[in-house]
């Protein structure tokens, strides 16, 4: 079987008319009129996304084999994991600005579009430094591999990250002035900015003159907060399958485009998630040892697959048996 038929002119033509069709139906038909997103209507969405991307990753089983599955699979999970510590902060920057709940949507909308594009480029462009900086074949303890430099790096990184995550402090995000963060400066700087929401609109007018609403700042927040967790995600998704940008890319749009409706359906609940983050690290500093280790041992995609899932689903069930009180009573 070709391994390469995920590059396929058909499958990707495929898969770019189902996202434009699937966002011109979101934005066009189901959420044409401002409204609150129920918990119902997320969990729908929520189902359609997950259908989606699994129906997408058969696609790539009989077109590709189990081996590119597997890396689709692992992609999408890892991701979609990483984006769940996205909730807590967009969370926390709706509540900071006070963002009606019926715009909730449309901020989210218009950051995963930018999110399709900021992905894209910083998926190929990382793919094509990756190929660029292997040195040259050597022999170590009588095992000839080939070190990759930037792989070698992210790794570190994560590792980093993974321990970072550890430790850090929940309250440090929840005291975070968000209208100081670099994306509200960039708005500020270029364009004066009313104090008051004028419904679903990024500019109205003022005595006269044109401004910016809250909701472009929103926004322009959202955006930047993602390119911060891209930092964390991008690198991780490396490990799965550096040389296949496509598997990466499409993975990763996927995990995105269903984290609109995971958010309306877990911001609920989201004191049930309080213990992820420390299975997130543990999926941090399990990949960034993958990278590290990669040119001595290779770890193969089905059992990174079998061991991100079990963390995430240790981490979920901990979360909901040890639910801390102050968490619970909020």
């Amino acid at each position: 079987m070709d391994n390469n038929l995920i590059n396929h002119p058909g499958v990707i033509l495929g898969f770019a008319v189902l996202v434009v069709v699937m966002l011109l139906l979101d934005l066009g038909v189901f959420n044409k009129k401002v409204h609150a997103v129920t918990s119902k209507e997320a969990a729908i969405w929520s189902i359609v996304w997950i259908t989606l991307s699994m129906a997408f990753s058969g696609v790539i089983y009989v077109t590709s084999g189990f081996e590119k599955f597997t890396q689709f699979q692992s992609a999408y999970w890892i991701e979609k994991a990483l984006s769940v510590d996205n909730l807590f902060v967009f969370i926390l920057v709706f509540g900071f600005f006070k963002v009606p709940k019926e715009l909730h949507h449309k901020v989210l909308f218009w950051g995963i579009i930018g999110a399709l594009l900021f992905r894209a480029i910083f998926i190929f462009a990382g793919v094509g430094l990756i190929n660029l900086t292997y040195l040259p074949e050597m022999t170590l303890f009588g095992h000839v591999m080939r070190i990759n430099v930037i792989l070698l790096i992210f790794g570190l990184f994560l590792i980093y990250a993974g321990i970072k995550s550890w430790v850090a402090d929940d309250d440090d995000d929840e005291e975070k002035d968000f209208s100081k963060s670099a994306g509200a400066r960039l708005i500020y700087k270029f364009f004066k900015v009313s104090k008051e929401f004028d419904g679903a609109k990024f500019f109205t007018v003022e005595n006269g003159i044109r401004v910016a609403t809250p909701l472009l700042v929103v926004v322009a927040v959202i955006e930047f907060t993602d390119l911060l967790f891209a930092v964390d995600s991008i690198p991780a998704i490396f490990a799965i399958a550096p040389d296949d940008p496509l598997i990466l890319y499409t993975s990763n749009i996927f995990a995105i485009l269903g984290l609109r409706a995971l958010y309306f359906l877990l911001a609920n609940f989201i004191h049930m998630f309080s213990l992820l983050k420390y299975g997130l690290a543990i999926i941090l500093t399990f990949i960034g040892v993958k990278m590290v280790i990669a040119p001595f041992y290779h770890i193969s995609s089905p059992l990174s697959l079998s061991i991100v899932a079990g963390v995430l689903i240790l981490a979920v069930i901990a979360s909901i048996i040890f639910v801390p009180k102050e968490k619970a009573a909020q």
